[in-house]
C-alpha cells in the first residue's frame, strides 16, 4: 500500500516538523521519507510543504490535505487494531514512553521477554522525565509515577509505590541529618524540574497530616537519574520513589532521612488513549507490564 505508506509520512512529518524526524519515526532513511514526500505531491499535484534551509512547514493546502490524511491513517490504525484479535500471532510496533528512572529499571528489561513471547510485536521505548503529549506522538502506552494530568486519557493503576528521602553520608556528615521537615527548608534539596514541572514542593506524611514543603537548593535537573548521581557525589537530598535507589541504600551510598515523615507514596501506573486498547498487541503489553510490574516491585 505506497499511497497509504507515503500518507503516513506525510501525517508524522507535518506533526515532528521535519522530514527527517518523520522518517526516523516510521524506520525510514531522510532520502527514502522526502521521496514518499515528493511522490505525493506529484500524484496530488499540488506543494504541501514551504521548505527552506532552515525551516519546513505545510502550505495552506497542506494543512487542509493533512486533516483529511490523518483521519485515513487513523481509520486504517483503527481497523486494523480491531481484527487483530482474532489473529494467534499479534504483529506490528508498539510505542511506550517511561520516565527515565522507571524506564530503566522496571519496563526496560521486561521488553525482551515480552517479544520473545510475541516475536512479531515491535517495541519502540522512549525515556524521557518530560511531559509527552500521547496523541501528538503516537504514543500506545505511557508510564508515570505521581499523578495522571490528563483525563482524556485511560488509566490503569499498577500500585502506589513508596517514596524517601535520602541522601549521602558525606552531605550529612558536612551539613547534618534533618530531625523535622522543617529543617529541609535549610538544607540543599535536589529537584526535578522543567517547563510546567508539578515538582515544586514536597508533600510529607506526618502524624498531623499531610504537609507541604517548599524546598529549594542549588540544583535541579530534567533528569531525575542526574539528580541521583548529584545526591551519591554529596551535594544534596533527594525525593525519590525507593526502587530507584534501592541499590544506593542496600550499598550505603544513600542513606534515608526522616523515615517517621517520609513523602507520600506515588502512584505507579499507566496512561493510553481509549481506543490503543482494542489492539491486541497493546493490550497483551499492557497486561504483561502491568503483572510483572507489581512482582518487581512486591520484591523492592
Amino acid at each position: 500500500m505506497p499511497y497509504v505508506e507515503s500518507l503516513k509520512v506525510f501525517v508524522r512529518v507535518v506533526e515532528l516538523g521535519s522530514i527527517t524526524a518523520g522518517g526516523r519515526d516510521l524506520r525510514l532513511t531522510p532520502a527514502v521519507a522526502s521521496n514518499r514526500i515528493k511522490e505525493l505531491e506529484r500524484r496530488l499535484d499540488v506543494r504541501l510543504f514551504n521548505r527552506t534551509t532552515r525551516k519546513l512547514s505545510p502550505t495552506e493546502v497542506g494543512h487542509e490535505f493533512y486533516q483529511h490524511a490523518r483521519q485515513v491513517v487513523q481509520s486504517i490504525e483503527d481497523a486494523e487494531a480491531a481484527i487483530s484479535g482474532y489473529s494467534q500471532s499479534p504483529h506490528g510496533t508498539v510505542q511506550v514512553t517511561a520516565p527515565l528512572g522507571v524506564g530503566k529499571r522496571l519496563v526496560a528489561p521486561l521488553i525482551p521477554e515480552f517479544v520473545d513471547m510475541y516475536p512479531d510485536v515491535s517495541v519502540r521505548l522512549r525515556l524521557s522525565d518530560r511531559k509527552v503529549d500521547l496523541l501528538a506522538d503516537g504514543i500506545d502506552v505511557a508510564f508515570f509515577v505521581g499523578e495522571p494530568s490528563d483525563s482524556n486519557l485511560k488509566l490503569r493503576k499498577i500500585m502506589d509505590t513508596p517514596r524517601i528521602l535520602c541522601a549521602a553520608p558525606s552531605y550529612l556528615e558536612q551539613h547534618g541529618v534533618p530531625q523535622t521537615p522543617d529543617d529541609l527548608l535549610h538544607h540543599n534539596c535536589l529537584l526535578l524540574r522543567y517547563p510546567r514541572s508539578p515538582e515544586w514542593y514536597w508533600t510529607l506524611s506526618t502524624s498531623q497530616g499531610p504537609k507541604r514543603m517548599d524546598v529549594s537548593g542549588s540544583y535541579d535537573s530534567d533528569d531525575g537519574d542526574v539528580l541521583t548521581g548529584w545526591a551519591c557525589a554529596g551535594r544534596g537530598i533527594i525525593n525519590k520513589p525507593r526502587f530507584e535507589v534501592l541499590d544506593h541504600l542496600r550499598s550505603g551510598t544513600l542513606v534515608e532521612v526522616l523515615p517517621e515523615t517520609p513523602p507520600k507514596p506515588a502512584m505507579f501506573g499507566c496512561l493510553y488513549p481509549h481506543r490503543r486498547l482494542q489492539d491486541n498487541k497493546v493490550r497483551l503489553l499492557v497486561d504483561f507490564l502491568q503483572q510483572r510490574c507489581r512482582e518487581n516491585l512486591s520484591l523492592a
